[in-house]
């Protein structure tokens, strides 16, 4: 998965006890029902089937919109402070740092990635839909101003004004500005961190919530979607899912063999001939959260010392995920601007560079994709209904995303331990080239992995 929603940063879907499978089935059946639905009230004319479907969507994206901003202002104040949480003596520091470049510098290479390959696919282009709220428009200038134009309108006037006008981008500005500030005063105002970690927590929870009424909600949006623009709506879809694997094999089977190679001297052959067993549990239960028993063991298969991948591989779940937070939401973003029509220029490419990289250093577990590409698309100035609204029609095709944005987490949750490992002199060779079966779990690893 993405990361899965049993942790902070796993996304909502999993972070509450019912069946992920049967979850991703009904997904997959009210996409099809309401492609049909919406099929026969294009076909037939039925005002009323229209209107139903209509209602049905835009009231599920209004229970998404709702969360969006208070969800960007406390993942980015917890994301800063939970900084500090790296250290604890010098060597612990030095691998704590060298751990979070290696995130960042992977997260670096995966998100460009996920830019070249969206621009070729440009996934949504051929529609131009409108949200039931906000001006399109006027973010469209916004994406196609200069550096001057984006200064202008970052730094609010009124604060509650930005929160209660939508202003995304302003809200953005002020979380980071609120969270340096927390993270620089220390023990200080840790009450005010513990505030913003509960009310994250809170959120979390009632987007989990509103999550399961996900199949009612792309039934409406699909059936809706389909009724007024025919089957050609499918095409967008179809375009998200593979730039989406492209994007993340590529990640999976070019960047990380390259880096382990020249950088570790560990072969293609040797960690995939590890690590497949573990990449192929995330494929199918799509949670780095419930990999990470396999995870952890395949780091110390691969050579390296067990005490750092105890530390680093854990981190890494919460934290470290390419697929979901660089390489998809970079394609999502892209995605969501040729929906609606609204132009993508350097400005905005940088910028979502500069949020996935954050995603890799900040350690608070909010790297989900839903909070990563909702953090993007917000930091793109997009109003937060066109956010909900273009994470609600994706989420059709979700669980199918699903399944290679995981696999690509886990993958990297691996590499970077061997990688960062190797320049300190922590991988065993012998270890590295003794065994290449499945990764065995020990004595302190008996427990099953099984899907959050």
């Amino acid at each position: 998965m993405t990361a899965s929603p049993t942790s902070p940063s796993d996304e909502p879907t999993r972070r509450f006890r019912f069946n992920p499978k049967v979850f991703a089935v009904a997904i997959v059946a009210s996409l099809v029902l309401g492609g049909v639905l919406g099929w026969v009230a294009r076909t037939t004319g039925a005002e009323w089937l229209v209107t139903t479907l209509d209602t049905i969507g835009s009231t599920f994206t209004s229970l998404l919109t709702f969360t969006v901003l208070p969800l960007i202002f406390t993942a980015i104040v917890v994301g800063i402070t939970s900084l500090r949480n790296v250290g604890g003596g010098r060597t612990a520091a030095r691998l704590g740092g060298k751990t979070a470049l290696w995130f960042a510098t992977t997260s670096l290479i995966a998100v460009t990635i996920g830019i070249v390959v969206g621009s070729v696919f440009q996934p949504g282009q051929g529609l131009n839909i409108q949200p039931t709220q906000g001006n399109v428009d006027e973010v469209g200038q916004k994406s196609s101003g200069s550096w001057l134009d984006l200064i202008n309108g970052l730094v609010p006037s009124n604060l509650i004004q930005a929160f209660s006008e939508g202003e995304t981008l302003q809200v953005v500005f002020v979380a980071l500005l609120v969270g340096a500030a927390a993270y620089s005063l220390g023990d200080k105002v840790e009450p005010f961190i513990e505030f913003n970690r509960s009310v994250f927590e809170i959120i979390q929870r009632v987007l989990g919530w509103i999550i399961r009424l996900a199949p009612i909600g792309t039934l409406g949006l699909i059936g809706n979607a389909v009724a007024t623009y025919g089957n050609e709506f499918f095409a967008p879809l179809l375009s998200l899912t593979a730039a989406t694997y492209v994007g993340s094999l590529l990640v999976l089977f070019a960047v990380y063999p390259t880096l382990l190679w020249f950088v570790a001297r560990v072969s293609p052959r040797q960690f995939f001939g590890k690590a497949w067993t573990a990449l192929q549990f995330a494929f199918v239960s799509r949670s780095s959260g419930a990999t990470l028993p396999l995870a952890r063991q395949t780091a110390v298969n691969l050579g390296v010392d067990r005490s750092y991948a105890s530390f680093a591989v854990p981190l890494a779940t919460t934290t470290k995920m390419d697929g979901c937070a660089a390489v998809y939401p970079a394609i999502g973003s892209i995605f969501v601007a040729n929906l609606f029509g609204i132009p993508l220029g350097p400005v905005q490419y940088l910028t979502i560079v500069a949020v996935a990289v954050f995603g890799a250093i900040a350690t608070a577990g909010v790297t989900g994709w839903f909070t990563m590409l909702t953090l993007t698309m917000a930091s793109l100035g997009f109003p937060a209904e066109v956010v909900a609204t273009g994470i609600a029609i994706a989420y059709a095709v979700d669980p199918i995303l699903d399944m290679m944005r995981t696999t690509t987490n886990v993958g990297g949750q691996i590499a970077v331990p061997v990688i960062v490992a190797r320049t300190e002199g922590m991988l065993d060779d012998d270890t590295l080239d003794a065994h290449t079966g499945p990764p065995l779990l020990n004595a302190d690893d008996t427990r099953t992995p099984t899907p959050a």
